[in-house]
């Protein structure tokens, strides 16, 4: 399955819904882009299910690791994200290029 593409995703979060964008290659390496700021990554792949971790500034001081399981099915993303102490929220996307 290609997973390479870049996608417009949005999650649902306590603080509601956060939008952003991911650019994603076929061995997992990433750039998760945000309002905040943009942050590498290198997620593990498992057929068309991918793993990471993301640390970020948290909303009240401090960081907040952040666990994306998302998995790619076509031109579609979806899956969780776990947002440290407050609990899921879930993720969903669209490949745009």
């Amino acid at each position: 399955m290609a997973i390479a593409g870049t996608y417009n995703v949005e999650m649902t979060t306590p603080m509601g819904k956060q939008t952003g964008t991911i650019v994603l290659q076929e061995n997992g390496s990433g750039l998760y882009k945000t309002a905040r700021g943009d942050a590498n990554f290198q997620a593990t792949v498992s057929g068309d299910k991918l793993t990471w971790q993301q640390t970020v500034p948290s909303p009240m001081g401090g960081t907040l690791t952040l666990t994306f399981n998302v998995t790619i099915a076509g031109n579609d993303l979806s899956g969780t994200v776990q947002l440290g102490q407050f609990g899921n929220a879930p993720m969903k996307g669209t490949k745009v290029a």
